[in-house]
């Protein structure tokens, strides 16, 4: 399945914090000519955050892939601001070269197809992807992906827990053969959501009620908006008139997309929609850069998320030197970043050759990632039932301590590859069949007619002259039978050129390629214990029947042996009689039951056994079984009937 292979190596198309080439992926791994639009039948893009988005352009544009890109309506509608804003930070205010341009962002969306959730999508003849909702940010989706019988999930990031703005991830029992999830939080448990909220709320109010700024790190579109409807709503119900300040200016246009994609949002933002769109805030203001010398406590939601540039760098640089000031880091920082080296502890940050930050304000981490922890990504495993699974972005000892515990809890093969590398993924294959009508149609009447034959469970000869406790036949009758349920029906595989399997009867198949039906002849050996078979008899003549003559009797019909003396008393002619009774009751209807080999018959020989003279004190008796092959139901059933009526136990 190497188309699909290729597809994961593109969904990750991840814009690097350097500023040589190595700022975006290396390609070469799909091609080394170049020719990546032959090699690839599409690009699909998860959701709009740069770490999956950041290297469409230069894909498409500077490396010169001309072909299909699917993508949610949000994810199309946003993606283009994203970009452009990376775009203006890199270039205009960098001065960075070998980079996209605006146009360029502008040819690579008119390439882009997008999709809606649930909606199933022909790439080709044999690639088909259907979009499920990821929760995460807005318009994330995962993508489920089949070509032929083989299928994959790639999760792109989820999150499993619904919050303020956005449902949770869900997606089918679909059964892919691999599974593709993120693992950014595999080692992390959350604790309930309304926790995490009451602690944020009243760590900000602490400290702007001290007197003190709180700079709150965050992603323009995403996190950003979840935090802003819960500190809004906190003000208005305490009353507070400390300022608080949004520094993006993507704000308006967040605010419209939200607008314009709220079916994506939760159930209680679109129910209070038309009263009240929750994305208008009262209490959050643009934010100003005059105001970062204002006097008094504030409250700034500032981009980046990181700490690595912009405005929340700024105003950390400002304000980390005071501790009554308060810096809360809501969500995960790469490695390297100024946001990582102040969760790690460190005093005093240097962020360039010129620059040490001296940090003394006071340092929260609280998680308000929208990323599945390790609960979620095991709650998405078992929801599709992936018979497979891959972990990608997170960190290796992260993935490696999930990876364990995936293969113990489900019993299912999981890889963590690092990059560059190349996994291989045995997966089952089935191959579909065609069946006849007329087969079908066979098998249900057959179904029909032995609905309720009954079946013997005792070999006693008062249980066995008794239609009274007789069990009903375990066949299924037509109306019984589901979807879900395996039924065998057996016939003749018919393999044409050009044409698919095909499943027929049998008979019908022989009759027209001229060749004569062949019979399979199946015997089997059961032992029996001829002094419990005795002592059944005794108590059956005890007890006033009058039936011992009748089973003990020659099949024949000659009882002129028959006495009362049980030493010449012949055991296995008694065992043959019994089981051929237990036989004619329970399948009778269906095939004959003879003594001697007939067509269409189930032939009963009487064999005698000797058992073991040094152990066992009682004679071991025997009868060889056998019958022509019909179907493996019948012969599962025959062999259960003998066993039964051979019982020792009785």
């Amino acid at each position: 399945m190497p188309r699909l292979f290729f597809l994961h190596v593109l969904i990750n198309l991840v814009p690097c914090l350097v500023v040589d080439e190595r700022r975006f992926p290396d390609f070469s791994y799909i091609s080394k000519t170049g020719d990546f639009t032959e090699m690839l039948d599409c690009v699909i893009i998860s959701h709009f955050h740069l770490d999956h988005c950041g290297a469409l352009p230069f894909f498409t544009e500077m490396c010169g892939y001309d072909g299909n890109i699917y993508m949610t309506h949000p994810t199309k509608a946003i993606c283009p601001i994203l970009l452009e804003d990376y775009r203006k930070i890199t270039v205009d205010k960098k001065g960075e070269r070998n980079f996209f341009s605006s146009q360029d962002i502008k040819n690579c969306m008119k390439k882009v197809i997008a999709v809606n959730l649930h909606q199933t999508i022909m790439v080709d003849d044999d690639l088909e992807i259907c979009a499920y909702y990821a929760g995460h940010v807005l318009g994330a989706a995962m993508f489920y992906i089949r070509v032929g019988e083989e299928s994959l999930v790639y999760t792109g990031d989820y999150n499993m827990t619904p919050d303020r703005h956005l449902g949770s991830a869900w997606i089918d029992k679909v059964k892919p053969d691999v599974l593709i999830t993120e693992s950014t939080y595999a080692t992390t448990i959350r604790d309930s959501k309304r926790s995490r909220e009451r602690d944020f709320l009243k760590k900000v109010h602490d400290c702007v009620a001290g007197g003190g700024n709180v700079i709150i790190p965050v992603f323009a579109l995403g996190r950003a908006q979840e935090l802003c409807i819960l500190i809004e709503t906190y003000w208005e119900r305490m009353d507070l008139k400390v300022p608080i300040y949004f520094s993006a200016g993507l704000t308006e246009k967040a605010n419209h997309f939200y607008r314009l994609f709220i079916n994506w949002t939760n159930e209680k933002i679109k129910s209070t929609f038309v009263h009240r769109n929750m994305f208008d805030f009262q209490h959050i203001r643009a934010w100003d850069r005059a105001y970062i010398d204002n006097p008094g406590p504030m409250v700034v939601f500032a981009t980046p998320g990181m700490l690595h540039s912009g405005t929340s760098l700024e105003l950390f640089k400002k304000w980390a030197p005071d501790p009554k000031n308060m810096v809360i880091m809501p969500g995960f920082c790469v490695a390297g970043t100024v946001g990582s080296r102040v969760l790690a502890g460190e005093k005093h940050i240097k962020t360039d050759s010129f620059t040490t930050i001296e940090v003394n304000l006071q340092v929260k981490n609280l998680s308000f990632s929208a990323h599945a922890d390790a609960k979620g990504i095991m709650q998405l495993i078992r929801q599709c039932d992936a018979k497979n699974v891959v972990l990608v972005h997170g960190e290796k000892s992260s993935m490696g301590f999930l990876k364990s515990r995936i293969m113990t809890e489900f019993g299912i093969p999981c890889f963590d590859p690092a990059n560059g590398t190349t996994v291989s993924i045995e997966t089952s294959h089935v191959i579909p069949i065609e069946m006849s009508a007329n087969l079908l149609k066979q098998h249900l009447i057959r179904q029909t007619e032995t609905q309720d034959p009954g079946m013997t469970t005792s070999s006693s000869p008062e249980h066995s002259s008794s239609d009274d406790n007789s069990e009903q036949s375990d066949f299924k009758t037509p109306v019984d039978i589901r979807p879900s349920d395996k039924v065998l029906i057996q016939g003749m595989l018919v393999m044409d050129d050009g044409k698919p399997i095909r499943l027929e009867d049998a008979e019908e198949v022989l009759e027209k390629v001229g060749m004569a039906n062949h019979k399979v002849r199946f015997e089997v050996r059961k032992a029996y214990n001829a002094t419990a078979l005795r002592r059944a008899v005794e108590n059956a003549e005890s007890n006033g029947s009058q039936q011992r003559s009748n089973w003990a009797m020659d099949t024949d019909g000659d009882n002129s042996q028959t006495d009362h003396s049980y030493q010449e008393w012949d055991s296995d002619r008694f065992a043959l009689n019994l089981v051929r009774v237990a036989l004619e009751r329970s399948i009778g209807k269906q095939i004959k039951v003879v003594r001697e080999e007939e067509d269409d018959s189930i032939a009963i020989r009487s064999v005698k056994i000797r058992a073991p003279t040094d152990k066992d004190e009682f004679e071991r008796g025997g009868l060889l079984v056998g019958w022509d092959y019909r179907d493996e139901d019948l012969a599962t059933r025959v062999l259960s009937i003998v066993t039964l009526a051979l019982s020792a136990n009785r």
